[in-house]
């Protein structure tokens, strides 16, 4: 759903930059109270994984493919301002490198696919959780509600920017029509991927998953007949915890690295359901040159290698590190400020007493 120069007119989309710039300075301070030594890296890799996964893109209906928006796994794994910093780095970095989202009509991709899909996702999910027994069970099932609805709410979003400020006269019900429809299938996928990703990590690190924390009931045994709550197993030591987070990291990398380098080449190659509405409603007859389309890397492939496979598979590991490199760092940075301004206070009142 990466909207192109030319879709929305200039006015709106600067109205949205200015919105997805409040959004992310409001994420940048709520992220601090959700990022630490071990979450800052494991964000890094989220933004990583889910660069990654959108390559992959799948079919949902005749002649139309869809990806993950992501919104709502990264807000369930790393939380909800973090999700959106993802989201955005992500966004930032497929624009500058692949040609992918026009820079002009990057704060609406931020907006429709950032803070859209991460606030429904994250909202809903809370909701379900707080009703449904606390178990990984029930975490797993309510993300992929989360995530399926998310993905149609982005297109509500995307319609409702088109029909204030869209550079062609299309009926706003068809667009609304067509949009909803196709990305109700997408949502399928995107929640899917999204349950299957969450309950994986759920089921090695549950207290890395910040939709998780809390939430897991106690384990139980069954004693003739009776379910009684097994004992608390002793807290895992500091050495033994770093060594768990650091394989979970490494093996997402190496995840994201395999479906970006390899397993991409196998995506559809039909149009995503925006590219596909687009062309179908003539949303796209004003449609501009993206302004990175010269670049070494634009559509996904590294220039002056002809072999399409290696081609793909070079600029999706290229992107993967690029956008781990950058993700990790930007949290790394969020996680200091927040670790340096809650220390301050503590070593003024010592002072003081002193």
């Amino acid at each position: 759903m990466h909207v192109p120069d030319g879709f929305i007119n200039a006015p709106v989309s600067a109205v949205a930059a200015v919105a997805a710039a409040g959004a992310v300075a409001v994420s940048l301070k709520g992220a601090r109270r959700e990022l630490n030594e071990r979450t800052a890296p494991l964000a890094g890799l989220v933004a990583a994984f889910i660069f990654a996964v959108q390559m992959l893109n799948f079919p949902v209906a005749a002649g139309t493919s869809g990806h993950l928006l992501g919104g709502a796994l990264a807000a369930i794994l790393v939380g909800p301002y973090t999700g959106v910093l993802c989201i955005s780095v992500v966004l930032l970095m497929q624009g500058i490198l692949f040609a992918d989202g026009g820079l002009t009509a990057l704060g609406v991709n931020v907006l429709d696919m950032g803070v859209v899909t991460t606030v429904v996702a994250y909202a809903l999910f809370r909701g379900l959780v707080s009703v449904l027994p606390r178990t990984r069970r029930s975490t797993t099932a309510a993300s992929f509600v989360a995530a399926l609805v998310s993905v149609p709410a982005a297109a509500v979003a995307f319609t409702l920017m088109y029909w204030i400020g869209g550079t062609t006269d299309i009926p706003i019900g068809k667009v609304f029509t067509a949009m909803v429809g196709v990305h109700l299938l997408i949502g399928l996928g995107e929640a899917a991927i999204t349950a299957l990703t969450v309950g994986a990590v759920i089921a090695v690190r549950p207290d890395l998953v910040h939709g998780a924390r809390g939430l897991t009931a106690p384990l139980k045994l069954r004693i003739d007949g009776e379910l009684v709550d097994a004992l608390a197993a002793a807290p895992e030591p500091a050495a033994a915890a770093h060594r768990s987070t650091r394989g979970l990291w490494a093996t997402g990398l190496v995840t994201a690295l395999v479906l970006a380098g390899f397993v991409s080449f196998y995506a559809s190659a039909n149009p995503d359901g925006l590219e596909k509405v687009a062309s179908d409603q003539g949303i796209d007859k004003e449609a501009k040159d993206h302004a990175a389309k010269d670049s070494p890397l634009a559509d996904y492939g590294v220039e002056d290698v002809s072999d399409a496979r290696l081609s793909g598979g070079l600029a999706g590991v290229i992107g993967v590190g690029a956008t781990l490199v950058v993700g990790s760092g930007a949290f790394y940075v969020v996680g200091r400020r927040r670790r340096t301004k809650d220390e301050a206070p503590v070593t003024s009142r010592i002072d003081e007493k002193v």
